[in-house]
């Protein structure tokens, strides 16, 4: 196996989160993608409700790529332009494909208390950023780990012995939520022709013998075909990404993933424009009913590949 590499969160303010931080740990200036997946936000414990603001972020724009919720805690009502209203609960993946261009509301329900969870993004590839609108709902349900280490719930893709969603994807890849006991220990099988990324959400985990702690991100670069992974003495919970190499290069910015500075210039104008492109979200009854989108940068925005900024 070649050496894991550790990342470290960011802290980020999240104005539409009324004030939530969240840390990020994709993109980032060393590392843009694991596979296809090119964004990573991990939020929580945050209590809502009477003890503090809950999530309410209005209407917003997205193209070319995949929104994948997946909680821990809470509950947030999903609207989109495509007429899609879904819950986001735990244990249950919605996955949106923004494709051309969707716009959506997140609100936490009134019930929820605890809001935990992660915020993921998948980059559609050239010949499917483009796509129509389009809304996955799939409930994961737990698996029995090797060993009596755990559990599992894969929500996308799959993993060798665990487990598969039927979620439909534009490239290969897999996610999974893994809870492991105290001190459990036991080999996982991987795809080689895939990266992969270890979030830590609880705990701290080895994976063979390299150590990730909570919040953080290990990541192992194709051609690993097992790993041990190891549970410290309070137990562990993680996210499980991968992928095929994602070898595009793409202009990330705000909500939007395009491929050059002017597509991006033209996403904002018509966002702005409230044309067709994004279509209108029925149903949000919160204070703003569009978030606009910010000023673009005095500079051009670049490229960045698997390797990070170019």
């Amino acid at each position: 196996m070649a050496g894991l590499q550790v990342v470290e969160a960011r802290e980020v303010p999240l104005g539409g989160l009324r004030g939530m931080t969240v840390r990020r740990t994709l993109p980032g200036r060393e590392r843009a993608f694991i596979g296809a997946w090119c964004f990573a936000d991990h939020y929580g414990p945050t209590r809502v409700g009477a003890d503090g603001p809950g999530m309410d972020v209005a209407p917003h724009p997205h193209t070319g790529l995949q929104t994948v919720s997946w909680l821990f805690t809470g509950e947030i009502e999903h609207r989109d332009s495509a007429g899609n209203h879904a819950m986001v609960r735990p244990g249950e993946v919605n996955l949106m494909t923004s494709g051309h261009g969707i716009a959506h509301s997140e609100v936490s329900t009134p019930e929820t208390v605890v809001l935990h969870g992660v915020q993921l993004w998948v980059a559609l590839p050239a010949e499917a950023r483009d796509a129509p609108r389009a809304f996955a709902h799939f409930a994961a349900e737990p698996v029995e780990l090797p060993s009596y280490a755990g559990h599992a719930r894969v929500f996308l893709g799959s993993l060798d012995g665990v487990g598969s969603s039927p979620v439909e994807t534009h490239t290969p890849l897999v996610g999974a939520q893994l809870d492991l006991v105290s001190g459990a220990s036991f080999r996982l099988s991987l795809d080689p022709t895939y990266e992969h990324g270890f979030l830590v959400d609880q705990g701290e985990i080895w994976v063979d013998e390299e150590r990730v702690g909570a919040t953080e991100l290990g990541f192992l670069e194709t051609g690993c075909r097992e790993v041990t992974l190891q549970a410290g003495a309070e137990g562990a919970r993680m996210v499980l990404i991968g992928g095929a190499p994602f070898e595009e290069e793409l202009v990330m910015w705000w909500n939007f993933v395009g491929r050059s500075h002017e597509e991006i210039e033209t996403f904002r104008a018509e966002w702005e424009a409230e044309g067709d492109r994004f279509g209108v979200v029925e149903g949000y009854t919160g204070v703003r009913q569009r978030i606009p989108a910010p000023a673009l940068p005095g500079v051009r925005l670049r490229p960045r590949g698997r390797r990070g900024s170019r």
